[in-house]
């Protein structure tokens, strides 16, 4: 065993590693050394830089609390979470692709009559959300749950507002029918910022990025026999769609917005979802 030189750093770290290690943890802490060292050394991280991160991420850990997690927020916007996502989310077409689950939703969400209002406040503009729950082959599937949530016509979820809006503002259940079919009335969603007054903010401030999400309805649907999904529904010709913060968009989730002459809302998104069996 060799002693610790910048020469062979990630090889002496990795060498102390006891035999008795968990295999997988070793494959990822392996190359996570290693890939550590190699950017300390391709950067030449300086000790004021080095004493900087240091202290970025005690920030960021002390910030954390029951309702905010900035480590997934510092995940989210270093486009961490999407790559996760998208290598433990690879699906067939015509499959529905996946997106990030984001830091907003609550089990457990009131079962709604099918075209019911999930839009408690009055703000906004009126939309009729509306599809079909399909399998890869296109026939309906019964017994699916879509679980739906949004922003209100503020930019804020119910939760980030308690005693504002309504509890289960913008939130609910649907099981679809033989027909595979959904449909419930919300509001057309607005884009709005992540959390951008901690470290995460002050990073991306600093990178010249902005911390806004672009409009988005969020799904979360199951089934007996089929694979869970998690994706959004964006509105097409937002500002944000090509610079999401947490750069959750994908071409496919992109749905159309149809305006409505003379019916119960002023906008229209018909989208389908088709899901993976087990």
């Amino acid at each position: 065993m060799s002693y610790f030189s910048e020469a062979n750093s990630a090889e002496t770290v990795n060498g102390r590693m006891g035999d008795q290690t968990d295999p997988r943890l070793a494959t990822v802490m392996t190359s996570l050394v290693r890939h550590l060292h190699d950017f300390i050394k391709d950067v030449g991280l300086t000790q004021e830089e080095w004493e900087y991160g240091i202290g970025f991420l005690t920030r960021t850990g002390q910030i954390c609390s029951g309702e905010r997690q900035e480590f997934i927020l510092l995940s989210d916007t270093l486009g961490v979470s999407m790559l996760v996502d998208a290598i433990n989310n690879r699906r067939p077409e015509p499959a529905t692709e996946n997106t990030v689950f984001g830091p907003f939703h609550v089990a457990d969400a009131p079962i709604r009559a099918m075209g019911e209002n999930i839009s408690l406040d009055g703000k906004g503009e009126p939309c009729l959300f509306e599809g079909r729950v399909l399998d890869l082959d296109g026939k309906p599937i019964e017994g699916a749950t879509v679980d739906v949530w949004s922003d209100n016509a503020d930019g804020f979820y119910d939760v980030q507002q308690p005693g504002i809006q309504p509890k289960w503002n913008n939130r609910g259940r649907f099981i679809t029918g033989a027909d595979g079919v959904y449909a419930f009335r919300g509001i057309k969603p607005v884009s709005y910022p992540i959390p951008d007054d901690g470290p995460v903010g002050q990073m991306l401030g600093q990178l010249g990025r902005h911390p806004y999400r672009p409009a988005h309805m969020h799904y979360l649907i199951t089934a007996p026999g089929y694979q869970k999904l998690v994706t959004h529904t964006f509105v097409g010709g937002d500002d944000y769609l090509t610079s999401d913060a947490v750069f959750g968009v994908k071409d496919t989730l992109i749905a159309p917005y149809e305006r409505v002459e003379g019916g119960d809302t002023l906008w229209r998104s018909p989208f389908d979802f088709i899901l993976v069996p087990n």
